[in-house]
């Protein structure tokens, strides 16, 4: 596994639709863990709905690139942590690669050793065009000198966790994304979809894509504890 310093700063990059408002608590928190500094990447929810399009896409990548180079002159290794939330964790996987998009050439593996996704659509039967170009060009834990750590929630539809939206659009979603609604999930993304192909995994139980989904979700306090002790492990 490649060896990451613990308190490198981090870059989040949220999910479609989601501003940075609400990640600000998981930055604060992973630097009252030590982390000399950890930025969520700001993406309007105009800019989200551009991502349909590929310039949307390279309009976010951007940013991002901009908080990865402006935390790295603050690591004490010269390299920086990623996370994506949703299509978030995806759209970082592009980031990672040295072929070219858009006319730009990111080659972010060179700045990043490690991605950490929370609930993104990695693996999908039917995905919108620019998942499924990720998917097919980078597959997998693409970057040799990366640590891809995947993490997937499991939403019990019929826990008081779950939302009257999770309950009646979680099937549809999964059928969306995985051909079945017959499939464990978030509440939007699948377990299997969420597990990125070769990368390190954990399952959280009673965990909601979001907290449009569930009250407990990856950001909350008791889900992040355990998945970032996990992937510093």
């Amino acid at each position: 596994m490649t060896s990451v310093d613990p308190q490198q700063p981090v870059v989040i990059l949220g999910g479609f639709l989601i501003t940075a408002e609400a990640y600000a608590p998981m930055a604060n928190w992973l630097m009252n863990q030590g982390v000399v500094d950890a930025e969520v990447v700001s993406v309007s929810r105009y800019e989200w709905l551009l991502t349909s399009w590929a310039f949307g896409w390279r309009r976010v990548l951007d940013r991002v690139d901009e908080v990865v180079q402006r935390l790295q002159a603050k690591s004490p290794n010269g390299k920086v942590t990623l996370i994506g939330h949703s299509s978030g964790g995806v759209m970082l996987r592009l980031y990672l690669s040295d072929e070219p998009f858009q006319g730009r050439t990111y080659a972010g593996a060179a700045r990043c050793n490690r991605l950490i996704s929370l609930g993104s659509p990695h693996q999908a039967v039917r995905a919108t065009p620019l998942r499924a170009m990720v998917d097919r060009r980078f597959p997998g834990c693409h970057e040799s000198g990366v640590d891809y750590v995947a993490i997937a929630g499991d939403l019990d539809l019929e826990s008081a966790n779950a939302s009257k939206f999770s309950r009646r659009g979680a099937k549809g979603s999964y059928r969306g994304i995985a051909g079945s609604d017959d499939v464990r999930g978030d509440g939007l993304v699948p377990v299997q979809s969420a597990l990125l192909c070769d990368a390190r995994q954990l399952i959280q139980s009673d965990t909601a894509h979001g907290g449009f989904f569930g009250s407990t979700w990856y950001a909350s306090p008791q889900r992040l504890e355990a998945w970032w002790r996990f992937a510093l492990n």
